[in-house]
């Protein structure tokens, strides 16, 4: 949307990390609501190696941040279910990449556990994807639900941080 920084309006990267699709979310923080910037997602090859792979996630996201330059990531917490632990150990790959492109743009990187994201902007840790994908578009008042569900993923942990700070700045004024 717009590539071009107002340096007086800070920007918020949310990423939804993934070997295969990691979602990206750019918010600019107004003074009365959130507003978006960019969304997408960044693919790799499937049957590609591990190290093209996370080449490309690293690559990807670090023209991300070098044409959107945000403030802060705010980034996904890993989650794994114990039966699947090679699933953790790929997603471990892809966050190690992520967070490097933040470290060598300058960017600070908080980290948010899925049922934080989804408490914050639903009042339930336990939250449907689907409610999720629709609180989402209510705060950011959007007509449709943003596919694939990577990039609405992306822009609720950026919500996430986004609020976080609202609550931190209310708690601190007062």
């Amino acid at each position: 949307m717009d590539a071009q920084r107002t340096q007086s309006i800070p920007r918020i990267l949310g990423v939804d990390p993934g070997l295969n699709v990691t979602g990206y979310a750019v918010v600019a923080i107004e003074t009365s609501s959130p507003r978006l910037c960019e969304a997408g997602v960044i693919r790799t090859t499937a049957r590609a190696s591990l190290a093209h792979r996370v080449a490309d996630v690293y690559e990807g996201l670090s023209d991300v941040v070098e044409t959107l330059r945000p403030d802060v990531m705010a980034l996904e917490q890993l989650f794994t279910v114990y039966k699947r632990p090679r699933t953790a150990i790929l997603m471990g790959h892809a966050r190690g990449v992520i967070c490097l492109s933040a470290a060598r743009a300058g960017i600070p990187v908080v980290h948010y556990a899925a049922t934080q994201v989804k408490k914050l902007l639903t009042g339930n840790g336990r939250a449907p994807k689907s409610q999720m994908q629709r609180a989402v578009c209510t705060e950011l008042g959007l007509d449709r639900i943003p596919e694939p569900h990577d990039v609405a993923d992306a822009l609720a942990i950026a919500l996430c941080h986004y609020y976080s700070l609202a609550t931190r700045h209310a708690l601190a004024g007062k």
